[in-house]
């Protein structure tokens, strides 16, 4: 299995569920037709509930608006919250493509009562998913008004909990919370206090609601005023006489009412009160009694009973009583001069625990004592001698914290990613930094035309050779490039750029290292993960969440968010899917078959946690972006979640860069097989993003694709000719331009590969003695040889697409793929693309068919010089006219001159009527 490619391996995903529409008889010699599976039919009407009817617009009216009733304005909302539409259809997908399986269809509602459950269960405990999203707002070290900083973990495993760190010489009973002393709730949250300290000299505060703003600097209550007098002030110059009383007794009030009723000699028993008139009667004897005084302090309210449910906003008052109560200021003022500023603070307390303090939490557990990072840390750094990390705490004064300079930038069209990781982004044989990231390889990417930056290995992990996919503290950046401020730099510089930032998030495994990451966090084997053999990976040695389990939701959906909302990413890459998706890990042989993707070795709680995630992520943030990365392309990827979908934005065709590596290494260039490899390329290219390579192909002695082609060990020595770098060279511009123009609105470059980087990526590990001779990026060929011709190539592409929207065109059309002559032709809106994969023969005249009569302007041509290559299309020959002659099955054909192992872009510039 090991030998084979995945492409081979991997069911393709559209022919089991969308139907084939992009490929005519050129590549299969028939229509292919709506794909059935063996299983018995699932009859369905074909109109499709999950399409829901347009709103009807609202009407005017001349009359005043009716205010329609709260309770059941809520209740609709509540209703519409799980989708990203309003009806609910958790088959509707299938539907859709014409897709029967009785199996699946039935696995896909029993999801769908599952997800109802699990939704309840959520909103039972954090009422939405916005509160079930904003864990970091609570958990984890944050400094509380009340001159103080609070602290909380989960952690239900343990029966005592306390900090210890730098703050409090590391002593295990200080700062403490145990059961029935600020300890832990039913469900397993430990909260310990940390009060600021008072400074030798100064008095605790007499008021409990006296507050010394730490973070804002501002001190409108550092004037001296007493909070006595300002009380005082208060009720003199808000209150009006005989609006405050002070009231002795709870039958006080009642027994004023009774008088007021009854006079002062009232009955006493029921039958001295007689029958008592009703309410309106009363109600009015009492009105002529009163006194039409504006000077009462009284205002003049009367609430009128029309018989309807009683509503706040009908009451009627007369105008005097309204301008009166309208007249009066609010005691606010006075409330924020009770709050003290930084400056008053920092003269009376010192904090409890300081910005860049070091500290972990202190468990005791049945099984003995524990020290832990714990989970909600920020920021984390390994101690001297790198054995066991703690946390820091990140609270840098106001006038040090990150100002953010630049919004969100609109993307339009497709997006165009450069995937990067920052350790090896430098030239030089170490870890680069983020604040050299940000200096040096920024400007490069958005000089190369690139919209999005992809960043992997971003959050904080301890083995580096990993590439930052073990991951062991999920709210923290990654210590090795730099604090969270220089993080925050980074994005706010690429915003300014106009790049969107998206980050790779592995919420599929953690790593199993206990001092640092997760894995037995409470002592217990079950606090984050699986018990037994599934809770770990079979092959990697992770653990696997359990994503069953509230808390474990709770604490992925707020890693999220955090990342959203602490360090403004524009969107997520979910890695490897496969590994939560199925009990088996993804490691096991697919034919396609849709009983596949349903049967007993599914992980069902996975896949409600994924739709939970892209609901939260497009409900909260309506502009985040959200890709799939899964090997085994289970069905509905991007699919709206109220049609029995995922919910995703794109997914990522893993199978075409192991097509392009099994063809390279496996099979002679002169036997490439023209209808195959479109078939891995348009399969399905809706939400499709393709790459020729990312890190997986040059990472752990894998070769990457300019090592393979260029074959650099021989160039690199001189010892080549350059007929050979030549030929090489225009191979892998055709794989890049037919690879970018068949993606479906994104495509992904990884680090050095725009301009064909000579050496593979290997981190430093103890197999090559940990070296970082391979571990970095030669930056300096981007003004050398076919390096140059290759970036200025890339470059173009990604310049094409930003002026002609070439990727988001919609779907391609095929007109002529022949395997004798190995000519690839299709066309993808005015856009006309024709490849000639021929290592040996040119063709001067070489006639494909259009849809279009026209005249085609060539606006892009990758044997240009500029590019490296020869320059034998002639400037005459830029300009072609169509004729009547049939090609292809159509109507219309160009003849065409295809230099061997070439590539040409036409656009329809004026069209001809027949």
């Amino acid at each position: 299995m090991a030998s084979c490619p995945l492409f081979l391996l991997a069911p393709q995903p559209p022919p089991p569920l969308v139907t084939a529409r992009h490929c005519p008889s050129p590549l299969s010699g028939r229509a292919h037709p709506r794909i059935s599976y063996g299983a018995p039919r699932l009859r369905r009407r074909q109109s499709c509930r999950c399409s829901s009817s347009p709103s009807s617009s609202s009407s005017s009216s001349s009359g005043p608006r009716e205010r329609s009733p709260r309770p059941r304005q809520q209740k609709q909302r509540t209703e519409q919250r799980p989708g990203r539409g309003s009806a609910v259809d958790p088959v509707c997908f299938l539907v859709k493509t014409g897709v029967s399986d009785r199996a699946f269809a039935q696995f896909l509602r029993d999801r769908h009562k599952a997800l109802k459950d699990r939704r309840w269960e959520l909103y039972s405990r954090f009422i939405d998913l916005k509160e079930g999203s904003s864990g970091y707002e609570l958990l984890g070290m944050h400094r509380h008004r009340q001159h103080r900083v609070d602290f909380m973990d989960w952690a239900p495993g343990a029966r005592y909990c306390s900090l210890i760190g730098d703050f409090n010489q590391w002593s295990a009973t200080e700062n403490c919370a145990r059961e029935g002393h600020l300890g832990h709730d039913d469900f397993g949250y430990w909260f310990v206090i940390l009060e600021d300290k008072l400074r030798e000299g100064q008095e605790p505060d007499e008021y409990f609601f006296q507050e010394y703003n730490y973070v804002d600097d501002y001190d409108k209550g550092d004037n001296g005023v007493d909070a006595k007098d300002l009380i005082r002030r208060m009720n003199e110059e808000y209150w009006e006489p005989g609006e405050v009383t002070s009231r002795k007794s709870r039958w006080e009030t009642v027994a004023k009412l009774y008088e007021q009723m009854f006079g002062p000699n009232g009955p006493q028993t029921e039958e001295e009160l007689g029958e008592i008139p009703d309410a309106e009667t009363r109600y009015k004897n009492w009105k002529a009694t009163q006194k039409d005084e504006s000077s009462s302090s009284s205002p003049s309210y009367d609430i009128i009973d029309t018989g309807q449910e009683f509503d706040i906003f009908n009451v009627v008052t007369d105008r005097a009583s309204f301008e009166k109560f309208q007249a009066k200021a609010t005691p606010l003022a006075y409330w924020v001069e009770m709050r003290k500023g930084r400056k008053a603070w920092i003269e009376k307390y010192v904090p409890a625990i300081s910005h860049k303090d070091k500290y972990r939490i202190y468990f005791n557990t049945p099984d003995g004592a524990l020290e832990r990072v714990p989970a909600w840390a920020t920021y984390v750094l390994p101690d001297a001698e790198g054995m066991q990390s703690y946390a820091v705490h990140w609270e840098p004064p106001p006038e040090e914290i990150y100002k953010w300079r630049f919004g969100r930038p609109k993307v339009k069209g497709s997006l165009r990613i450069y995937e990067c990781h920052v350790g090896i982004s430098g030239s030089e044989q170490k870890i680069s930094s983020f604040q050299e990231f940000t200096s040096n390889v920024l400007p490069h990417i958005k000089n190369a035309g690139y919209n999005a930056v992809q960043i992997i290995g971003v959050v904080e992990h301890k083995d580096y050779s990993s590439v930052g996919y073990k991951v062991t503290n999920y709210f923290a950046v990654s210590s090795r490039f730099g604090t969270p401020d220089d993080f925050k730099k980074l994005v706010d510089e690429a915003h300014g750029l106009g790049l969107l930032v998206l980050i790779d998030i592995v919420h599929s495994y953690a790593s199993a290292d206990e001092m640092v990451g997760l894995s037995l966090f409470d002592g217990s084997n079950d606090c984050y993960f699986h018990s037994g053999k599934r809770g770990h990976h079979k092959y990697w040695g992770t653990r696997m969440f359990k994503y069953d389990d509230v808390d474990v939701l709770h604490f992925l959906l707020s890693n999220l968010s955090w990342w959203v909302t602490e360090y403004k990413i524009d969107g997520f890459q979910f890695h490897s899917l496969s590994s939560m998706l199925y009990t088996h890990n993804g490691f096991s042989t697919f034919t396609g078959a849709i009983e596949e993707y349903c049967n007993q070795y599914v992980d069902k709680d996975a896949l409600i946690y994924l739709i939970l995630a892209n609901e939260m992520l497009h409900e909260l943030h309506p502009d985040i972006i959200t890709i799939a990365e899964d090997a085994t392309y289970y069905p509905g990827l991007c699919e709206p979640t109220t049609q029995g979908g995922l919910g995703f934005d794109y997914w990522a065709n893993l199978s075409i860069p192991e097509m392009w590596l099994w063809h390279l290494e496996n099979v002679p260039e002169r036997e490439w097989s023209m209808n195959k490899i479109m078939k891995v390329l348009i399969s399905s290219n809706h939400h499709m993003l393709s790459y020729v390579e990312n890190h997986n192909q040059s990472i752990s002695g894998r070769k990457s694709f300019a090592e393979i082609i260029l074959n650099t060990g021989m160039y690199s020595s001189g010892s080549v000719d350059d007929d050979l770098i030549f030929k090489a060279s225009s191979l892998l511009k055709i794989i890049k331009l037919i690879t970018f123009t068949t993606s479906g609105g994104a495509y992904l470059n990884f680090m050095g590969n725009e301009f064909a980087h000579p050496k593979r990526i290997e981190f430093p590990m103890s197999s090559n003695g940990y070296s970082f001779h391979l571990a970095c990026r030669q930056w300096e060929l981007l003004d050398k040889g076919v390096h140059k011709h290759i970036f200025n190539f890339d470059k173009d592409i990604m310049s094409l697409d930003e002026n002609e929207r070439v990727t988001s065109r919609g779907s391609l059309n095929v007109h002529h793929c022949d395997d004798t002559n190995m000519v690839i032709s299709f066309t993808r809106g005015p856009f006309l693309f024709v490849f000639n994969f021929n290592p040996e023969v040119p063709y001067q005249l070489y006639r494909v068919g259009v849809d279009e009569a026209g005249e085609y302007q060539l606006i892009l041509n990758t044997d240009e010089t500029k590019y490296g290559g020869r320059g034998e299309l002639k400037s005459s020959q830029y300009m072609k006219k169509t004729s009547d002659r049939r090609a292809d099955g159509c109507r219309n054909s160009l003849e065409l001159a295809l230099a061997s192992r070439s590539a040409q872009v036409y656009k329809l510039v004026r069209i001809l009527r027949i």
